[in-house]
């Protein structure tokens, strides 16, 4: 079985930028290879509406089959709301617990960020 990875807008955007291309191209080969699967929701719907053009369209030139496609459901957001009230991820926005809690809820195995280096580094 394929690792499953959610990846926010930063990983798509990381391709068109110097820093973070080459990890970035990277993890597109193995999607271009079928070694793993991205997962996508809404909220990453959302958030490439304010992205640059190249980034929305870099996404969308890859077949549906590339990706598995999970919402933000009541239980994720209510566990999103239980991480910030107990501060378990310390200072980060609520966006960021959700999606933690997208991960966990339907068991994905790697968020994948670079909004999120800090905390991997």
């Amino acid at each position: 079985m394929n690792q499953k990875i959610y990846m926010d807008t930063s990983i798509i955007g990381g391709y068109f930028e110097e820093e973070f291309k080459e990890a970035t191209m990277k993890l597109f080969d193995r999607l271009d290879n079928n070694e793993i699967i991205f997962v996508v929701s809404d909220l990453l719907d959302l958030e490439l509406l304010n992205a640059p053009p190249g980034v929305r369209e870099h996404l969308l030139s890859y077949k549906p089959e590339k990706s598995k496609r999970v919402e933000l459901t009541s239980e994720a957001i209510e566990l999103a709301d239980t991480y910030t009230a107990e501060k378990v991820v310390g200072k980060t926005s609520l966006d960021d617990c959700r999606y933690i809690s997208l991960v966990t809820i339907h068991k994905v195995n790697v968020l994948a960020s670079w909004n999120f280096k800090h905390i991997v580094n």
